[in-house]
């Protein structure tokens, strides 16, 4: 369903750049793989032309059928973006704890966004868990396909060429990988994938401070959007991360805010928490080494929020 002719053709071979100010002297290299490249501008573009084109080729998508997920913005823009390039109807069930970017761009690319009120718009379990019900009730109509990004196993299947570019583009020297979790898919393909090449590679999950699961600490609320739910993903597993760090919301918007100033990478909250946790590994790993980590979106998502909006602490 994809060729150089077609704007999903666009999907993938993101940059990988070396970070150059924000990394302090006597660490390990830090790379990131630009995924703000995608057509989207986020990593979600390469889940979603993987669970909308598998579910098509399999049937569970029909020509005249409609794509229901529930998400936190960019899973439901990159779902959207490829079921506008396919032409199948979508909707998507989200809230205001979100950008408003992410809805109006949901809402440009065609889909029907349902909006679900949060508590102070900041991301809970609650939230997450309501969000998911609602979109579950949709999906038991005739004709849809309910994409399920939380137990699709057709998203981490998307990760895998992030994965081999990684490889290439690092010409196989890395010696840990770094990435946030929200659904886990993810750091699930491209785990999978670099361990297969080098089974020695570090594999670091973060996740927020506030809502520390995967530590085994107590869900809380945080604002680092698309991370952390509040549960523990259903394809988590412990063997997935040999270690887990956690990064507080003000730790990742200072360091997001950062990137955008001193090393000209304009990238979102969960990019600044990624680079926290993967400066924080390039440490103990020290010179000679290498870490590589994901900026997953672009910084235009959060223009109104309060990541950088006027009034914002920079």
């Amino acid at each position: 369903m994809v060729d150089d002719t077609n704007i999903l053709g666009s999907v993938g071979n993101t940059p990988l750049l070396e970070l150059k100010r924000v990394v302090p002297s006597g660490h390990a290299r830090v790379f990131v793989k630009v995924e703000s490249q995608n057509p989207t501008g986020s990593m979600k573009d390469r889940m979603a032309l993987s669970v909308v084109n598998r579910a098509a080729e399999s049937g569970r998508l029909l020509p005249s059928g409609t794509v229901v997920e529930y998400t936190g913005g960019s899973t439901g823009t990159s779902l959207a973006f490829v079921c506008s390039a396919l032409g199948f109807a979508i909707t998507v069930v989200t809230s205001d704890a979100f950008s408003q970017e992410k809805r109006d761009h949901m809402r440009a690319l065609g889909a029907e966004v349902i909006e679900i009120e949060s508590d102070g718009g900041g991301t809970t379990r609650e939230l997450i868990r309501s969000m998911m019900t609602r979109a579950a009730e949709l999906s038991s109509s005739p004709g849809t396909f309910f994409a399920d990004q939380f137990n699709n196993p057709d998203a981490a299947s998307g990760y895998a060429p992030l994965a081999d570019e990684i490889w290439e583009q690092s010409h196989g020297k890395l010696d840990a990988f770094v990435q946030s979790v929200g659904t886990a898919q993810c750091i699930r393909g491209v785990a999978r994938v670099l361990r297969n090449q080098n089974p020695e590679i570090k594999v670091v999950a973060v996740e927020p401070a506030e809502s520390a699961v995967l530590s085994g600490g107590a869900p809380g609320t945080h604002k680092i959007e698309g991370i952390g739910p509040g549960f523990v993903p259903p394809l988590w597993s412990d063997d997935l991360a040999d270690e887990i760090l956690s990064v507080s919301t003000p730790e990742a918007k200072d360091m997001t805010r950062r990137l955008a100033k001193e090393e000209a990478l304009f990238a979102g909250t969960s990019s600044g928490a990624n680079v926290v946790a993967a400066v924080q590994v390039a440490g103990r790993l020290g010179p000679g080494k290498t870490v590589v980590t994901l900026l997953c979106d672009s910084g235009l998502k959060y223009l109104s929020t309060d990541l950088y909006s006027a009034g914002s602490s920079f």
